[in-house]
């Protein structure tokens, strides 16, 4: 699971959410930073008005927390979601001592990214593709 740091850098730069079941997400800025909730049909599912998306709580008897704003969740994708995001531009994932290297290509230039662990590489590499923030050449 990639890193609340990084979710906010991707979410602050772009990367938008469309919240589906089994999608994990932190509800930020209300002491619950580390509370990493998934998304069900059963419990948690999101409820869409004309105003926006809520996330709705519904049949928890543990807390009375009804339902939040999408805009106070934070989401944590996964490394197959951040796979795809990264779409054709993806080359390669490969382990290098003890680290994971996430390749791509954009615009005929190949760029790399390096971190001990899997998901926040893929994630460093799509903030990569978003923003243009450098990486290490490949």
């Amino acid at each position: 699971m990639i890193s609340l740091e990084l979710a906010r850098r991707l979410r602050d730069n772009g990367v938008k959410w469309s919240p589906t079941s089994g999608d994990r997400f932190v509800v930020v800025d209300r002491e619950m930073d580390n509370d990493v909730f998934v998304l069900s049909d059963m419990t948690v599912e999101v409820h869409r008005f004309p105003y926006g998306e809520v996330i709705g709580f519904n049949g928890t008897t543990e807390w009375a927390l009804d339902s939040i704003d999408q805009k106070h969740s934070v989401w944590l994708p996964s490394e197959t979601q951040l796979r795809r995001l990264l779409g054709r531009t993806f080359q390669s994932l490969e382990q290098v001592a003890d680290e994971w290297r996430v390749t791509i290509k954009v615009g005929g230039r190949t760029s790399s990214v390096q971190d001990a662990d899997a998901d926040e590489a893929y994630g460093l590499a799509l903030l990569h593709l978003v923003t243009g923030e450098p990486v290490a050449a490949a």
